[in-house]
């Protein structure tokens, strides 16, 4: 059975839809929508897909994706084991930009409002005390309806186009070039990464499962993700340890073979790269900031 990529939103008893998402695990199939995502992650963890960008996730992540943007929070591999007693719990907001009506953005008032949905287009990290009042105003309008869940979301949208708080997710020129059809091939690569990411992963069997020779799937890939298939790897291990290093419960070393890494070398070398920190100044800012 195909697993939809472009995931088919509706509400037809308001125009927009506030939910609050209890589960075993977060949904975890890659995909995209036509509407605008305003999301905070209450309880759960694992390894977050927006874009071109991949890293951990916890507790508290919060953002504010525009149309179109795939994305995935693939909760870690416990939360898929039976009996785990673990569960996910998330709030979020869908809404599209003529839900007011199509000229409703295009007034000079909503100027500001007008700048924020076009950032989100690159997906908007909530940081600092925004995340916080994001979170509160999810919460609230999960449970409010009518007259009252509008003007709750508009306030929090009025919040976030004054606020210096966000962050870009996705790099500069980011764009969605997956089509439909694509859907299974991609969610292939996906699965098989994030099972086998601690093993050695041998491109000749990568690109089977996408029946391409393995030149055509490298360039297949760095079309599609903007970075190469060896990056993608990377930046799993990478999220992986950076949850390793938060707990607490293994040396550098041990979380680098953990992790996938072959030498410390380079775990040391990959995780720089893309955090800009060495691993030990990663946990220990993480500790400073009170996690």
């Amino acid at each position: 059975m195909r697993i939809p990529l472009r995931k088919e939103l509706s509400a037809p008893t308001s125009s927009f839809m506030a939910l609050e998402l209890v589960e075993a695990h977060f949904d975890p199939n890659w995909h995209f929508h036509p509407h605008y995502q305003i999301f905070t992650v209450v309880e759960g963890s694992g390894t977050r897909f927006i874009g071109d960008d991949i890293r951990h996730f916890e507790a508290g992540d919060t953002v504010f994706l525009g149309p179109n943007v795939p994305h995935l929070w693939r909760s870690d591999r416990a939360y898929f084991e039976g009996n785990s007693g673990l569960k996910t719990h998330g709030v979020v907001v869908y809404f599209t930009e003529d839900f007011l009506g199509e000229s409703f953005f295009q007034k000079p008032e909503m100027h500001l409002l007008r700048q924020l949905l076009q950032k989100s287009y690159r997906g908007l990290d909530i940081v600092g005390s925004a995340r916080e009042y994001v979170r509160q105003s999810l919460n609230q309008l999960s449970k409010t309806d009518g007259f009252e869940a509008i003007i709750q979301l508009l306030t929090m949208l009025n919040y976030l186009s004054h606020s210096t708080e966000t962050t870009y997710i996705t790099s500069v020129g980011y764009v969605n070039t997956h089509k439909v059809s694509e859907t299974e091939r991609m969610q292939k690569v996906h699965e098989y990464v994030m099972k086998h990411f601690k093993e050695e992963l041998r491109l000749n069997e990568v690109a089977a499962l996408t029946n391409m020779t393995e030149a055509a799937f490298c360039r297949y890939f760095k079309s599609r993700t903007n970075k190469t298939f060896s990056d993608f790897v990377s930046e799993i291990r990478v999220g992986y340890a950076c949850k390793l290093l938060i707990e607490e419960k293994f040396s550098v070393t041990q979380i680098c073979y953990e992790s996938g890494f072959n030498t410390v070398s380079n775990f040391n070398r990959q995780f720089k790269n893309l955090t800009g920190k060495s691993p030990l100044q990663y946990q220990k800012e993480y500790r400073r900031a009170g996690g």
